[in-house]
């Protein structure tokens, strides 16, 4: 007797597994009944990468750390893994919010300022020199900041410490690396629609497909925003389309081409004086309609594209090959009519202040990985050539300034475009060579090490004045760490790492400035609970940076590099799911920040800016039975008192934000509301010293969406 099977095909090969009882019908038929030749059956199960979503609100691989990817636990050094469950759930409007929840990390720092993506790690200004995109420098070029929208996100990889080995210049706090969203070997596709405070309005789409054979998926992924900000009038548009195409001929060979367009109006950001701090109390406030609208001189417009590779090919099983590319251009045009400090006691200065530049990126990095077992230790040793030209091209603009009275503040009069101070084009050119090497022993142990030599040189055109000066760095940083797997959960580690950045100029003497230098020593417990998904973290730090550039003693107005910062602290974090419906982050921070030495008179101060504490909660709780498909989230953001200079004259006071996030999935469908700021917590961000003004942190905002899935 035969067993006749009636198969019944499912679109989606994720699924096979699970609905295969169900979806082949059998019974008994006579011998003489004619075989039917079934299908083959390919089932395949989302396989958790070093650049995958991860699994929930934890990842268990990352390539923070070690290029080639190694599970975190292996990692001797502070990792965080926003995933992409995290992204969905809270809905960051900017990368800067999606990274609020890590420990060590001050987000949205600057406050109401949409010009590019803000943080600091471990009390060291990181947005500007610190953001990566699959691997390859992402940082902000002058003004032009590269920002990369957080739907085109499929997670964010977050470093602390110094990543010198890694990726060459970088300052000390550490780095995030945006990992976009890739083409899956399957049918997919989502459409979103989304609404917001300030009349704020999205429409944004994600599809993808594959063909028969399973060489080629593709996925487009784009979205068209019109709204704005708290200040009144200002634009926060932008509109964007992104292509990816992945061609894998084999097992062993695969490419992805990425590549996309984005257009952005935006906002940049308002400090304003105080009453009582800046200016005199008996003045009275600023009214809320000047400090909630900013000139009509004011805009950030951005054009950018990128277009790139990442290419990897395994020639045995042992050795590997990658590459990975991308180009990328973005043009800039900024005007800013902003507060410069009191001109006298009841009168505001600002100044006319323009920028018309063209930034330019190519990045490529070259990999060879050899993979052995040496007397029953795994071995991976990694080494690289990485190479950067960065090119900066155009013009800055500064007025003779307006003036603006306290009592009765206004912005009605015409700017103009000031004359250019500078006109000039720059290029960067940064190579370096780089080798890791990860070891796994059978007693759990694993080292990780690595070196890098680093040369970079710039070349400074200056149009105004005829002149072309250059400039030459070099640096060598190592890395040394191990982590110890006790076989109980608990995972010991402790690490040494360097960092450098250039300084463009020189001394009284003539001599060109060094990099400054940075080194950390770190040690850290993990423990990851047998059979759930979550992950505890605890780490201390200790990281200098020498080198710093502080006033030269001797000749006024020039610099010495006589300066040093010294930075330590704990760090708390935990993550993944505490019960089958309850998920939840938690992350603590505290940093003792020195100002070590300085002739600025300011040595032995607190280093500006810097909270002492920092610490966040959030919590994801998804209902089952009857009530199946509705989610609850809410969150709360500690932000610590602060110092808004060096000289520790003014103090930034701390604050609480609350953040809420609802949704419901039936079907196909999903609804979702979220809320930041959700008490509208008026707070400033960050203060300079006094006289020069204040800047608010964001309000409340609220997004309503609906997607589909099909």
């Amino acid at each position: 007797m035969k067993i006749r099977c009636l198969f019944v095909p499912l679109g989606s090969k994720r699924m096979v597994a699970l609905f295969l009882s169900s979806t082949m019908l059998c019974h008994p038929a006579l011998a003489q009944d004619p075989l039917i030749q079934l299908q083959d059956i390919n089932v395949s199960q989302a396989e958790e990468t070093p650049i995958s979503g991860g699994d929930g609100y934890r990842a268990s691989e990352t390539t923070a750390g070690f290029k080639g990817g190694v599970p975190v636990t292996e990692v001797p050094r502070s990792v965080s893994v926003v995933t992409a469950q995290e992204i969905e759930d809270r809905t960051p409007a900017q990368i800067e919010d999606a990274v609020a929840y890590t420990p060590g990390l001050n987000a949205s720092n600057w406050g109401v300022d949409d010009r590019f993506d803000q943080f600091m790690i471990r009390g060291f200004e990181t947005g500007s020199t610190g953001i990566f995109r699959d691997g390859l420098i992402q940082k902000t070029l002058n003004f032009s900041g590269f920002k990369t929208d957080p739907y085109l996100a499929e997670r964010i990889d977050v470093l602390r410490g110094p990543s010198g080995v890694m990726y060459g210049p970088g300052d000390a706090g550490g780095m995030i690396n945006i990992i976009t969203k890739r083409p899956r070997f399957e049918k997919f596709g989502e459409a979103r629609l989304q609404f917001g405070s300030h009349n704020t309005a999205q429409v944004a789409v994600d599809l993808g497909d594959h063909n028969e054979a399973d060489t080629l998926a593709w996925r487009l992924t784009g979205l068209t925003r019109n709204g704005g900000n708290e200040a009144e009038g200002v634009e926060d548009d932008r509109t964007l389309g992104a292509l990816a195409l992945t061609w894998a001929p084999t097992d062993r060979t695969e490419v992805t081409f990425l590549g996309h367009y984005q257009e952005d109006s935006l906002a940049p950001n308002m400090l304003l004086p105080v009453a009582g701090e800046d200016y005199a109390a008996s003045l009275g406030a600023l009214p809320e309609s000047f400090v909630n609208s900013q000139h009509d001189f004011n805009q950030f417009d951005t054009e950018g594209w990128s277009v790139g590779y990442q290419a990897r090919h395994e020639v045995n099983s042992q050795l590997s090959l990658r590459q990975n590319l991308r180009y990328a251009k973005q043009d800039t045009e900024y005007r800013h009519l902003y507060f410069g400090g009191m001109a006298n006691a009841n009168t505001m200065q600002f100044w006319d202040f323009t920028v018309f530049e063209e930034a330019t990126v190519l990045a490529v990095d070259t990999q060879v990985e050899y993979r052995g077992t040496f007397g029953g230790a795994e071995n991976t040793l990694l080494a690289g050539i990485d190479y950067t030209r960065r090119i900066l091209d155009g013009t800055q603009g500064f007025g003779s300034g307006y003036q603006i009275s306290v009592t009765n503040p206004s912005y009605d009069f015409g700017v103009s475009d000031p004359g250019n101070y500078l006109d000039r084009k720059e290029t960067e050119d940064q190579i370096g060579q780089y080798v890791q090497n990860h070891t796994r022993f059978s007693n759990g142990v694993t080292v990780t090490a690595g070196l890098r030599k680093s040369r970079v040189s710039t070349e400074t055109e200056d149009r105004l004045g005829g002149t072309i000066t250059t400039q030459d760095d070099d640096a060598l940083t190592a890395s040394l760490g191990a982590t110890w797997d006790l076989g109980n959960g608990f995972v010991p580690y402790a690490s040494y790492a360097e960092g450098f950045t250039t300084n463009i100029g020189s001394a009284f003497d003539g001599s060109p400035f060094k990099p400054t230098e940075s080194k950390q020593f770190e040690a850290g417990l993990r423990y990851q609970p047998s059979g759930r998904n979550m992950l505890l973290s605890a780490a201390v730090f200790d990281v200098t940076k020498t080198n710093v550039l502080t006033t030269d003693p001797t000749n006024s107005g020039f610099q010495v590099q006589t300066g040093e910062i010294r930075h330590k602290g704990l760090e708390l974090e935990a993550r993944g799911q505490v019960t089958n419906t309850l998920a939840a982050i938690f992350s603590y921070s505290y940093i003792d920040a020195e100002i070590t030495q300085s002739n600025n008179g300011d040595a032995g101060n607190r280093t500006g800016k810097v909270p002492e504490h920092l610490a966040a909660l959030w919590l994801d709780y998804a209902f089952d039975g009857p009530m199946s498909g509705l989610k609850l989230g809410g969150g709360l953001r500690y932000v610590g008192e602060s110092w808004g200079d060096n000289a520790n004259t003014r103090q930034v006071e701390d604050y609480v934000l609350a953040d809420l996030s609802v949704s419901y999935a039936w079907d196909d469908y999903r609804v979702s509301l979220g809320v930041t700021n959700l008490f509208d917590k008026d707070y400033a961000a960050t203060c300079e010293s006094v006289g020069y003004g204040c800047i608010s942190g964001e309000g409340r905002e609220i997004t309503f969406a609906l997607s589909r899935k099909f």
